[in-house]
């Protein structure tokens, strides 16, 4: 069976305009760590798989002086939704990639990735699949023991079998170093090109983050002015006193003045007394 990394091609943060920073985020290179430290114990062969640009070949080439044996570039020019990306890299994996038992991929990317990607590439492979994966160990050629990451601090232990797809976190498996021989080696090495997917995909649309808005209550107040001192806080006597006001105090009244505060200003929930 073979093993699949797929890796994202992403502009620096820094850098968003500069081909030569960009190139795949500490989760796929985890991912790509995981794929050859499973082909040494399987005898298998690791084929490094993206979805990008012509600039995205010298990722692909890194990945085979690590250890990769093959590269697949899937041409696509312009940023495709996760849906449309796991498409084509499931087409191509059928079209270009035998028997494929294990897909590796990276969690979240440096451009805020939906980590999405992986679960759809699951369905069109008919694959199981494990997300969230912190700790990783490769017991068999057919069995993978893996560590998952849950709300609240947990963890969850899962045994996956191949066909899966398995999305690890990023800085889980430190990328190896590439030997000086295959760095050179694999600045000739052929890389598979295939065509874009036909038709017209969705575009992603990629927007700065923002916080979910707060629901507040409507501002009471007869005019504008009323209504923006009853949203500022500002025609409140007693929060002006509370708020402007010297105090000295012993050690223990302060703090209990302090909290007698808080919780009037809506930062404390009232004590039980």
């Amino acid at each position: 069976m073979t093993i699949v990394a797929c890796l994202k091609w992403v502009a620096h943060p820094g850098e968003p305009t500069d081909e030569r920073f960009a190139g795949m985020s500490p989760a796929d290179q985890s991912a790509l760590e995981f794929a050859l430290q499973q082909a040494a114990t399987s005898g298998e062969e690791v084929v490094a798989v993206t979805a990008g640009p012509a600039g995205a070949d010298s990722m692909l080439r890194d990945a085979i002086a690590c250890g990769a044996a093959r590269a697949v570039r899937i041409d696509t020019p312009r940023q495709l939704a996760s849906a449309d990306v796991a498409a084509a890299i499931a087409a191509a994996l059928g079209a270009a990639v035998p028997a494929v038992g294990w897909v590796w991929c990276g969690d979240y990317s440096l451009d805020r990735g939906s980590a999405s990607v992986p679960a759809f590439l699951a369905a069109h492979l008919h694959a199981r699949q494990a997300q969230g994966v912190v700790a990783v160990h490769i017991s068999t050629a057919r069995e993978v023991r893996a560590v998952r990451r849950l709300d609240g601090g947990r963890r969850e232990v899962v045994h996956v079998m191949a066909p899966a797809v398995i999305s690890v976190e990023g800085a889980t498996a430190p990328l190896r170093r590439a030997p000086l021989g295959r760095v050179r080696a694999a600045l000739s090495a052929a890389i598979d090109v295939l065509p874009s997917p036909s038709g017209h995909p969705t575009e992603a649309v990629v927007q700065p983050y923002r916080p979910r808005a707060r629901a507040l209550a409507l501002p009471a107040g007869e005019t504008p002015l009323e209504r923006l001192r009853a949203l500022t806080d500002a025609g409140s006597a007693a929060a002006t006193t509370a708020r402007g006001e010297q105090l000295t105090l012993e050690p223990p009244v302060a703090a209990a003045r302090i909290v007698s505060a808080l919780e009037d200003w809506g930062y404390l929930p009232p004590l039980a007394t």
